[in-house]
């Protein structure tokens, strides 16, 4: 069964036609990219899956359910989380306070229990938690800096340590790679396949074209609110369709 399965959808807003009758699966475990020309539909896409627009027809089925309607909080709880694409941070709190106010959203605790430590039983097991995605994330030695402190590539890193806190099965990712260096893009790719590695299915929206082609498995080409082509990066590369639509014309 995959674990996401898009079915048919579009999404209206007035006279204008975002998605128009898309569909597409996501297999388990796989790093899938979703690209396309801005105003493809690729955020709208997003917010679809993630519960911040309902679908105008068609359904979203995650793990056999229809979560198509369903709040965002509910479907966060499901086990999907979104990375923006302009982090998102707590920037007056340290590396550690931040991801654990991830923790507790998943656990629906109070934030100022999370941060004063007011529930020790469950801040216990919070702080290991949060010591273990740390480490995973390369972000220990970092844990006392203000989020505010840090480069835009750790800020990243620390945007993907925040929704792995909350221990999700599918992370939709919003342009991570956006505003990077070379360097910083290199290591933001190796964490992506790192997590993929633990068990994560990923699916990001990117228009860094190296790092999708060098990262995803599998590829989703929107353009115009359709479904353009589907194939992995060495098909999508040589798509005659995506070629026109996508890359200038020109291989």
């Amino acid at each position: 069964m995959p674990v996401l399965e898009i079915k048919n959808v579009s999404k209206q807003f007035g006279g204008l036609m975002a998605l128009n009758n898309i569909s597409f699966q996501v297999e388990t475990g796989e790093i899938r990219g979703l690209i396309g020309p801005n105003g493809a539909g690729k955020s709208t896409m997003f917010k679809n899956i993630a519960g911040f627009y309902a679908t105008t027809k068609g359904e979203i089925v995650y793990q056999g359910q229809n979560i198509s309607g369903h709040k965002p909080h509910a479907i966060a709880e499901m086990g999907i989380v979104r990375t923006f694409q302009e982090t998102t941070l707590f920037q007056e709190l340290t590396v550690f306070e931040n991801v654990l106010v991830g923790c507790h959203i998943q656990a629906r605790s109070n934030l100022f229990s999370a941060i004063f430590k007011l529930d020790k039983p469950r801040q216990n097991i919070a702080r290991d938690q949060v010591l273990e995605v740390l480490e995973f994330m390369g972000l220990s030695e970092r844990q006392e800096q203000l989020a505010s402190e840090l480069p835009l590539g750790s800020q990243r890193a620390l945007a993907m340590s925040i929704a792995l806190a909350s221990k999700p099965k599918l992370m939709l990712m919003d342009e991570p790679f956006a505003g990077m260096n070379p360097e910083e893009t290199l290591h933001m790719m190796e964490l992506t396949r790192k997590v993929q590695e633990s068990g994560m299915t990923i699916i990001l929206v990117e228009h860094d074209m190296k790092a999708v082609m060098g990262l995803c498995d599998y590829l989703t080409v929107l353009n115009f609110g359709q479904l353009l082509a589907e194939g992995t990066p060495a098909e999508i590369r040589n798509n005659d369709k995506v070629i026109e639509a996508y890359l200038g014309g020109s291989k």
